[in-house]
């Protein structure tokens, strides 16, 4: 879970609200100092949290709770909607034709950002391309035309270049004509110097780009605040990218950062593959963080990876826990595509993935090629109901698959606990109902 900390910090206070007996200015003004501890430890800006507390505070003591609504949920409700406030607002970068400059300091992880951005528009339709403006740092170019391969997308660079400016209009003039989504690559230093923010304004002006992208490492932490204002003086940046969330408990300090200079954050990166690279809405982000999870991007995860299927559907099917080894297929081929089933548990919400999260995920992963294998060795008889599969059919499958016993016994016994898991969910009609209102499907 990106933030584990501060999430499990967060979980712990609001459980603490939904087990008090009844709430007071006492119990609320402890859950204000559990909160207000916990961002300071996750390198939120000081003023922000006091901010934060304030409101919380102030909110709780002095609103009543609407109709049908208890203190308790009232107050949660107001920690949830004050910490979505503190991460500003959010905005998709639109799907259009436009040019993208990319900066921040070096080591931010902004080349191989470069390539999780070509995927993401790719994947909407356009033609995305890139431009190697950083002729300064060795093997740039070289690093960037690799990732260029990988994604298959264009490239303009010369290696021999050194005027950044001239590199970027050459490009410019080469690739805008076949390509819908121009990257601009630009160099980066260890710190903000005179000559790199004079390089950016040259290019800023040069190529009057849509979009301005800062990408910042999330371990920066209370650095986070400083340098995006340097670089939104120096280029006005339009929007925020945070990489490696995932490897960090000082990521509330890059979080915060949007709000001190008013830039949105627009992705954000959890990992290194391209499936670990996310629009970034603070609602979505925060309902993971406290634990009630992220019904809409595991959906909109799904949709990409069903690849034109009814994705909601499945998620029907998902959650009514009634379903056969052919359906169990297809989710594993769901999840298969949706990247580390470890990401997957933390957009649900915390009842079901803290049960997810008793397996070894990893280990998990590597199991669902197995199982595929094994259930292509099943007759249909054996797929649309698994209790028919006894020794003599065990001993066959496992043949047919080039497996032990001991492999399709595994499989079986992974789908009655997913089974058991969902019906688990399907009787809990208060989780339930969360969750489809989350997916809004009309409950």
């Amino acid at each position: 879970m990106v933030l584990d900390d501060l999430s499990t910090s967060l979980r712990g206070t609001l459980k603490k609200i939904a087990n008090a007996v009844y709430i007071d200015s006492k119990l609320i003004k402890e859950i204000v100092r559990d909160i207000q501890r916990a961002l300071l430890q996750a390198d939120v800006n000081v003023k922000l949290v006091l901010q934060l507390s304030k409101k919380i505070e102030k909110r709780a003591l002095e609103e009543k709770p609407p109709a049908g609504m208890s203190n308790r949920e009232h107050v949660i409700k107001i920690v949830y909607d004050e910490l979505v406030n503190i991460l500003g607002d959010s905005r998709d970068l639109p799907i259009k034709k436009q040019i993208i400059m990319m900066v921040g300091l070096y080591g931010q992880g902004k080349t191989t950002t470069c390539g999780k951005l070509a995927i993401y528009f790719k994947k909407k339709g356009l033609r995305p391309a890139f431009i190697a403006g950083d002729v300064h740092r060795p093997a740039a170019y070289e690093q960037l035309k690799q990732i260029a391969k990988q994604v298959e997308v264009p490239i303009y660079g010369d290696k021999t270049e050194k005027n950044a400016v001239k590199v970027v209009k050459e490009g410019l003039a080469k690739l805008k004509r076949n390509n819908d989504v121009i990257i601009v690559d630009t160099s980066g230093r260890h710190k903000l110097e005179d000559d790199l923010i004079r390089e950016m304004t040259d290019i800023f002006k040069t190529t009057k780009p849509d979009e301005k992208l800062l990408v910042m490492d999330a371990a920066v932490g209370q650095q986070a605040g400083p340098q995006a204002k340097a670089f939104n003086d120096a280029v006005d940046i339009t929007g925020i990218v945070l990489t490696k969330l995932d490897g960090t408990a000082k990521g509330g300090g890059a979080l915060s950062a949007a709000a001190e200079v008013g830039a949105p954050i627009v992705f954000i990166g959890t990992g290194e593959h391209a499936s670990d690279f996310e629009t970034f809405d603070p609602s979505r982000f925060i309902s993971r963080l406290l634990g009630m999870g992220d019904i809409k991007t595991l959906l909109e995860k799904a949709e990409e990876s069903l690849k034109g299927k009814d994705a909601e559907k499945t998620a029907r099917r998902l959650m009514s826990g009634k379903f056969t080894l052919y359906d169990m297929a297809e989710q594993m081929d769901m999840i298969s595509g949706m990247g580390p089933l470890s990401k997957i548990a933390d957009m649900l919400p915390f009842g079901v993935s803290g049960k997810m999260k008793d397996v070894d995920m990893n280990d998990t992963q590597d199991k669902l090629k197995k199982f595929r294998v094994i259930m292509n060795s099943m007759t249909k008889d054996e797929m649309n109901d698994p209790n028919i599969i006894k020794s003599s059919r065990v001993k066959r499958i496992a043949r047919g698959a080039g497996v032990e016993n001991r492999n399709v016994k595994e499989l079986l016994k992974y789908y009655n606990m997913t089974k058991k898991m969902m019906k688990g969910l399907s009787g809990n009609r208060k989780m339930r109902k969360n969750l489809m209102k989350q997916l809004q499907f009309g409950t």
